[in-house]
Parts: C-alpha cells; sequence; structure tokens
C-alpha cells in the first residue's frame, strides 16, 4: 500500500502557552480521530509532528494513522520561534522516510505539509535559505496558518501556498483550523492518482485565504 505522508508543524513558542497550546493539544487530538474515521485516510496516512521554539523536536516522527500515539504537546516560558531550523529538520525527515519512485516499484503519495505559527522567525536568515530545499523535496501541498495578530501572512506564504490567516489565538479558532485540515487531507487521500495537486476544500469563515 502506498503512503500518504502528512507533516504538522506546529509553532510552540512562548507566546502559545496557556489557552493557544491546549487548543493545539486538542486540535491535533481531533484531527487524528476525525482521520481514523475515513476508512480512505485509515489505510494510506503516515502522520508526523514537529514543534518548533528555541529547539525543534520531532514528537510523532512518521507513523501508521492506526497506531500512532500523540505525545505531549509542550511549550516553554518564552523564547525564539526558530521555523528556520524547522524546515531543516522536516527536510532530514521526508529525504530520510519518504519512499521514492524507482524503476521497479512504486513510492510513496507526496507528502502533505501544514505549517501552523503565530509569529515570524526569530532566525530568518536561515528560513529563507532552507526554502528552496523544502520547495525540492516534491510536496504535494504545502498551507500555511497565520495564527493570531502578530503572525507574519507575508513571510509564512513565501514557502507556504496557499496560507491562511485565523485572526485569533482563541481555542475556538485553533480548533476550526485542525478540523479543516482533517478534511484536507481526508480529501487528498482519496484523491491520490487522480489529480495533480490535491485540493483543499473550503476553508470555514474563521479562516481567510490570502495565497
Amino acid at each position: 500500500m502506498r503512503r500518504l505522508p502528512v507533516y504538522l508543524l506546529l509553532d510552540t513558542s512562548g507566546s502559545m502557552r496557556g489557552e493557544p497550546i491546549e487548543a493545539v493539544r486538542t486540535g491535533v487530538d481531533m484531527l487524528v480521530g476525525m482521520l481514523r474515521q475515513d476508512p480512505y485516510a485509515l489505510e494510506t496516512v503516515w502522520l508526523s509532528i514537529i514543534t518548533f521554539d528555541r529547539e525543534v523536536k520531532v514528537l510523532l516522527p512518521l507513523t501508521a494513522l492506526d497506531t500512532a500515539q500523540i505525545p505531549e504537546i509542550t511549550t516553554p516560558e518564552s523564547g525564539p520561534t526558530h521555523l528556520g531550523d524547522a524546515l531543516r529538520v522536516l527536510c532530514r525527515e521526508v529525504r530520510r522516510d519518504v519512499a521514492r519512485n524507482s524503476g521497479e516499484t512504486k513510492g510513496d503519495w507526496r507528502p502533505l505539509l501544514f505549517i501552523m505559527t503565530d509569529g515570524s522567525p526569530s532566525d530568518i536568515a536561515l528560513y529563507r535559505e532552507t526554502i528552496p530545499e523544502v520547495h525540492s523535496c516534491g510536496f504535494g501541498m504545502i498551507v500555511g496558518c497565520a495564527a493570531g495578530p502578530k503572525a507574519s501572512v507575508e513571510i509564512l506564504s513565501e514557502v507556504a501556498q496557499p496560507t491562511v490567516r485565523l485572526d485569533t489565538l482563541e481555542a475556538s479558532g485553533l480548533k476550526t483550523f485542525f478540523t479543516w485540515v482533517s478534511a484536507s487531507v481526508s480529501r487528498g487521500s482519496q484523491s491520490q492518482g487522480t489529480t495533480a495537486t490535491p485540493e483543499l476544500p473550503p476553508p470555514p469563515p474563521e479562516l481567510l485565504m490570502v495565497v
């Protein structure tokens, strides 16, 4: 069975402490629960979760959806947002774990990437340096979510197209984002092999499509 690798890059910097990080935890649990109810997703989706603050952590290496155990997602009291370093780690993980087509066998489906941040990269030089490498990894889709008033849509859209804006960091909005991600992955799992690029479902009113 060809796999559909799905990568989540989640901002866990100090500004996410409190209600936002609790909502992220709930949202990830919701996402996994919803995808497990979709027989197409359950057969094909493999999930990886990478978090970034002052450190980058591969919380969940690429794992089959039906066996994935979601670790606790935590955030420091303060600190920078090392999205550039997270992209570097992501590229390493993708190149190691995603099977490519060969002359004799078909590899995995093109992976999907979802990035959520409430700010902008503290390591902006590394971020921009790593973007071409990310784009060379063969993602079928890279979706960004700029969450909250301090998130930079312009900078996030340099790597992610499309990018959506979420004006609030309240729990209801963040949960809506993860619900939409779940629907996007489900649609992607059903459309593999039929379209060159998966089509996103229409975003809910809370998510403004800006790119």
